[in-house]
């Protein structure tokens, strides 16, 4: 009885506004107020129509799968490499050998610009996607302005980053299917001699992830962000404005899940995997014991040339 009362006061407040002018009841001109405000316009009623199109999948993901997923990788990565590093350990190489430069300043300068975007990119996407449970309010919303300045990092930083390592991460098919085979020689307690050039075949999934990947969440994150603009292809696509916002959202996800994940990988492997590997990207130089095991082909290509010699003590 009292939500019966209290539901027509709120009712007729609603009307008693509407008459005195403060709420219209209707809307009556839904044309575009500016170019390319396709978000205030008929098309709303023809996604309405056509909700089924895109808007019922995302829907369904963003209420069933979407949270699910990243929180299956975000804790499982960890547990599967925390259990690695139990049983396996961390692999430690003689750093008193001769060390060779394997990273120049302008490229270390050029990484720790990307890694400071993703450090702000990806706690602050996760803080976003489970926003629910963490109170949401200020605190999701400060987030969402750290990530997309992040993102404006990122995008400074894309051009270098692709152009200074391009090269050396396209894929090797000899020492790449080998390094597969291997798993890179990380489940052997072991030193063995990896077949890898410079960069490992982990290194250069990471990298083309980082740069097809974050070009990915470089445009839907942007077609989200901004959201009303005006796209000459969507027509000829047959798409309205609402479904690229859902179509950007999906990808924006999924492609989100493959980052996080070898994010994640990366993560474990600078700080714990290899003992001194974040010290290598600090001062750029990597010991000649490391590469022998871990780069043997980039190993031998330096002996080769005579950039070093094999007469040094390898047990620490």
């Amino acid at each position: 009885m009292k939500k019966t009362v209290l539901f027509i006061l709120m009712t007729l407040g609603a009307y008693a506004r509407v008459i005195s002018g403060q709420v219209p009841l209707v809307q009556t001109d839904l044309s575009a107020s500016k170019g390319g405000d396709l978000l205030v316009s008929s098309q709303m009623i023809q996604n309405i129509l056509h909700y089924q199109t895109w808007g019922e999948l995302f829907v369904y993901l963003q209420v069933h799968w979407f949270r699910l997923l990243f929180a299956v990788i975000l804790i499982g990565v960890i547990v599967v490499f925390a259990i690695h590093y139990l049983i396996i350990g961390a692999k430690v190489f003689n750093e008193n050998c001769p060390c060779v430069l394997v990273y120049p300043l302008f490229q270390r300068v050029v990484h720790w610009i990307a890694a400071l975007s993703f450090v702000l990119i990806i706690p602050t996407g996760l803080i976003m996607e489970f926003g629910k449970y963490l109170g949401g309010g200020e605190f999701v919303r400060i987030s969402r302005h750290i990530h997309a300045i992040g993102t404006v990092i990122f995008i400074i930083v894309f051009i270098p980053l692709f152009y200074i390592w391009v090269r050396a991460m396209l894929l090797s098919f000899r020492d790449d299917t080998r390094w597969i085979y291997m798993l890179g020689g990380y489940l052997n307690k072991k030193h063995v001699k990896v077949p890898a050039g410079k960069f490992t075949f982990g290194q250069k999934m990471w990298f083309w992830m980082a740069i097809l990947g974050g070009f990915v969440m470089i445009v839907t994150g942007a077609a989200m962000y901004f959201q009303n603009f005006d796209i000459a292809l969507l027509s000829k696509l047959h798409l309205d404005q609402v479904d690229l916002l859902r179509i950007s959202a999906i990808t924006h996800n999924f492609v989100g899940m493959a980052i996080l994940a070898l994010f994640i990988t990366h993560l474990y492997m600078s700080l714990f995997a290899i003992k001194g590997s974040l010290q290598s990207m600090i001062t750029g130089f990597k010991s000649v014991h490391e590469l022998k095991y871990l780069h043997h082909s980039y190993y031998r290509k330096l002996l080769t040339k005579g950039f070093i010699s094999e007469d040094y003590e390898e047990d620490k």
